[in-house]
């Protein structure tokens, strides 16, 4: 059996932390994963600006209650689970996942936690483990599944490479000049019919 293994924000929904820097007016924010290989330098530096600001879990909420899916991602994602289980694998956070999980249909989500003090200030954070999405496709491998993945970052492509078929979707050109054998779709139906042939 053959379970997709797909990323989330830039592939199914708009990006979180870019979503929030427009409605916060605070342009740092838009670093993410396409930028930045390092994941908790990443998130380091973003709890050290909301900080800094004084913003907390309750103002990034209240943002992503007004996003909504990709157009196109939701009937993507309909089909998709109509012929394969799907996972999606994400570095977001299940405080920020819920509304636009619920958005998408319910799909399974493997993310991590957000560690939040008395006053709604976010004082950490709690990977569900490390290398999350490599550990998890090789962890169902190991339990005798297959695996195609697809994503549109850094911190993709590790899933994507172990993966028996991998693609990258609406990635950065820089990504797919530094990885040139890897497949690059920009639209859902070519993703479709990807994943679709690799079955």
């Amino acid at each position: 059996m053959v379970i997709t293994c797909l990323d989330m924000e830039g592939v199914l929904v708009p990006e979180i932390w870019i979503e929030f820097s427009k409605e916060s007016g605070i342009p740092e924010l838009c670093r993410t994963t396409r930028d930045e290989p390092d994941y908790d330098k990443l998130m380091k530096w973003r709890l050290g600006i909301l900080k800094e600001h004084g913003l907390g879990i309750k103002e990034i909420q209240a943002v992503i209650e007004k996003i909504d899916p990709l157009p196109g991602a939701r009937e993507f994602l309909d089909e998709l689970r109509s012929v394969c289980q799907v996972i999606i694998l994400s570095d977001t956070f299940e405080q920020f996942a819920g509304p636009l999980i619920r958005k998408l249909g319910m799909p399974t989500i493997f993310c991590n936690t957000l560690e939040i003090g008395e006053g709604g200030e976010i004082t950490g954070y709690k990977m569900r483990i490390e290398n999350s999405k490599l550990t998890t496709v090789k962890a169902l491998q190991s339990i005798g599944y297959d695996t195609v993945a697809s994503g549109d970052s850094y911190n993709d492509l590790g899933m994507i490479r172990a993966s028996k078929a991998g693609y990258l979707f609406r990635s950065t050109e820089k990504i797919k000049a530094d990885n040139p054998d890897l497949p690059a779709f920009e639209e859902f139906q070519d993703l479709l019919s990807a994943i679709k042939s690799d079955l």
